[in-house]
């Protein structure tokens, strides 16, 4: 019997293939943009209601409609689910196209007045895999293809985490990383497993991938804000944020898998 890796691989490879529809200029975008979001049983409601702030006001904000507005098309496809062990994938806010304050606007309200949910395990093998599902079956045609994933732990569902961030990296894609260390200095877990470094070694990756790690509830809006800008505007990473693994020991990727 094949094991749950090798059939979610295989799922994956058969929707790889460029699609063969026609071109439609009006479904050109600067990025195709997954906004994939963490909501395995380690949030709690209280995280869960930062997290949702955060993105809402981080979408909505000057920053953010300043880097779609002097894009090249001016526009960006964006969707936003949530994630959690195999098969627990939620989508809170389909695929819409955001090009002035208006769509923003509406786009933040369908994240803001989803009732949350909480689930398991943490499978980011699974998201990652969900995540480029996403992009491969929608209508738009984006320069760029950007999955943007946080969380608060490892991977620890599904298969090599390393196997299919690969996989989705080969296929066109930027992974970036929000690793939530919100809970480090009352979480000694946490504290040893030094997640930031753990995003960086085994789930980030492809052209101008960067992690930013949030150390506090009163940071993360910063935070994201600072993400999805870089994310839109099509910057390289600032190298101050992400230390070089050959400064410090590496993470052992499948500690958890």
């Amino acid at each position: 019997m094949l094991g749950l890796s090798t059939l979610t691989a295989a799922a994956f490879d058969r929707l790889l293939p460029p699609s063969v529809a026609a071109y439609d200029p009006a479904n050109e975008v600067d990025v195709e943009l997954v906004l994939a979001v963490d909501i395995s049983q380690s949030m709690d409601e209280d995280e869960q209601q930062v997290q949702r702030a955060g993105y809402v006001a981080a979408i909505t904000s000057q920053e953010v409609m300043d880097a779609i507005r002097y894009g090249p098309t001016g526009r960006i496809a964006i969707t936003y689910f949530e994630w959690g062990g195999v098969g627990e994938h939620f989508t809170v806010a389909d695929w819409m196209v955001i090009e002035d304050e208006a769509t923003a606007a509406a786009f933040a309200a369908r994240i803001a007045e989803a009732p949350l949910r909480q689930v398991q395990r943490t499978s980011i093998f699974s998201a990652l895999e969900r995540a480029a599902m996403l992009v491969t079956e929608n209508k738009y045609e984006g320069m760029r293809k950007v999955i943007d994933i946080s969380g608060d732990g490892p991977n620890n569902q599904g298969g090599a985490v390393t196997e299919m961030r690969d996989k989705v990296i080969a296929a066109g894609f930027t992974i970036n990383g929000l690793p939530l260390m919100m809970k480090s200095e009352s979480s000694a877990w946490q504290a040893m497993l030094h997640l930031d470094h753990y995003y960086e070694d085994c789930v980030i990756g492809g052209p101008g991938a960067f992690a930013i790690p949030v150390r506090s509830k009163e940071g993360f809006a910063d935070a994201i804000r600072m993400k999805l800008v870089l994310e839109i505007a099509g910057l390289m990473e600032n190298q101050s944020m992400v230390v070089p693994a050959q400064a410090r020991k590496p993470v052992s990727c499948a500690m958890f898998d």
